[in-house]
């Protein structure tokens, strides 16, 4: 049985945010109270020992779910496998992850559903849900059986790396997703439009003499998704918008009453293409790093519900990829272990957003939109939770990672404020930031 004494709770789907105690017993949250004796523990304990926490300064939350996720495995286990990408989950606060379909080969069938979560399963650590392709090989043409792949784990149905081309294909996808009740997740990127550009086009992309990549590549396709949507009343969900035009849109359809719902990462809450150089490949990610004007569209949609989650969309690769010439380094970042620390360091601390926003926008709305246990520490609940220090601070080594990839931009800097114990139904799985 685990006290935690005199912590900050915040739970969005009680709408708590107030220094109580918690009690976790049989790998469920027992109570959340303000009246706790030792008297009383030890009478719910029933005899059994209680570790107890002294949580003053701290906060816990609902265990973090991380909806886009790259996992690698199967087929590129030297960038990442399930385990370790579990084993990082929970460094980083997560308690509950999506797995993207885009693996070699693609997760376009049954059989691939049920691999990846008898992998995550075996490895211990963090919930693993698998995402299923749209269109079988990611192909963009022919859609996968959905029905028996959701019979078989899966929790929503993306080509993410590879927009869907074709308009009736994607009309079509959200109408069988329809018969299923999941989600289409859109990877929205012209790819006429985006070309072989490396970053955003602008000001930034002209002084480093890389070619761009125009905001309109996403808003357009976020245009048609939207109204593809509307037209079918199919449940769409936006991947990692990273634009001011983006957010706008989708701000106007909801207004109208489109079902949609979309991520922000937090690399592009934190940085802006103005700060990157031509050695940066860290930050090379896709959608590329927007200007000021984006970010700022980015956090204020964010913060006024616009933008309806965070998502990592951790990436791995090899240190050898990532540091090829600016051109030819792959899109992405590493991103699981540090997430958290990084959005509290540079967004919360400086007042720009609320941490109760953070954990609403990281736990409880992505497991209410995609049907997820979590999100929740209401009294029988799973005890998936996190003990947060805001004075913890981590110097980001190579070393100290768990994650097979290191192509973070917070490699070799500290940040400031960590996850410091996690989790999973009850069992504690990350200590002091130790995976044990």
């Amino acid at each position: 049985m685990w006290w935690l004494k005199d912590v900050w709770v915040i739970d969005p789907s009680q709408k708590l945010s107030a220094p109580r105690d918690v009690l976790v017993k049989d790998g469920q949250v027992l109570e959340i109270s303000s009246s706790l004796t030792e008297e009383g523990v030890q009478t719910k304990a029933q005899g059994e020992s209680v570790d107890t926490i002294d949580g003053k300064g701290k906060f816990v939350f609902p265990g973090l779910i991380d909806v886009h996720t790259h996992l690698r495995e199967p087929g590129q286990e030297d960038k990442e496998d399930i385990l370790s990408g579990s084993r990082a989950a929970v460094r980083g606060g997560f308690t509950t992850i999506l797995a993207m379909a885009n693996t070699q080969p693609v997760i376009d069938s049954r059989a691939l559903v049920e691999f990846v979560r008898m992998q995550g399963k075996r490895a211990g650590y963090a919930h693993i849900h698998p995402i299923g392709a749209v269109t079988k090989g990611m192909q963009g043409a022919e859609l996968v059986e959905m029905s028996n792949m959701k019979e078989g784990g899966a929790v929503a149905f993306s080509d993410d790396g590879k927009n869907i081309h074709n308009a009736e294909v994607m009309r079509l996808a959200l109408e069988y997703a329809k018969l299923t009740g999941l989600l289409i997740i859109s990877h929205c990127e012209d790819k006429d439009l985006a070309g072989d550009g490396q970053m955003r086009r602008g000001v930034a992309s002209a002084r480093m003499g890389l070619k761009g990549i125009p905001a309109s590549a996403e808003s357009v396709i976020v245009a048609r998704d939207l109204q593809l949507a509307e037209e079918t009343g199919g449940r769409l969900h936006l991947a990692h918008i990273s634009t001011v035009e983006s957010v706008e849109l989708i701000r106007r359809a909801k207004e109208r009453g489109v079902d949609v719902t979309a991520e922000v990462n937090p690399h592009h809450l934190i940085f802006c293409d103005e700060e990157m150089g031509i050695t940066d490949t860290f930050f090379k990610v896709n959608p590329p790093l927007g200007s000021r004007v984006d970010r700022e569209a980015l956090i204020e949609g964010l913060r006024d519900g616009t933008l309806d989650m965070i998502a990592t969309d951790h990436a791995p690769h090899t240190l050898a990829e990532k540091t090829r010439p600016f051109a030819e380094a792959p899109f992405g970042i590493a991103s699981l272990e540090t997430a958290l620390s990084a959005v509290w360091q540079h967004l919360v601390v400086p007042g720009r957003i609320s941490m109760d926003r953070v954990i609403e926008a990281w736990s409880f709305s992505p497991a209410q939109r995609f049907g997820l246990q979590g999100g929740s520490l209401v009294p029988g609940s799973p005890a998936d939770m996190v003990l947060f220090d805001p004075e913890f601070s981590e110097v980001i080594e190579p070393a100290t990672l768990v994650s097979k990839a290191r192509n973070t931009p917070f490699l070799n800097k500290t940040l400031q404020g960590c996850p410091v114990m996690v989790w999973v139904e009850g069992r504690l799985v990350q200590k002091n930031r130790t995976v044990l």
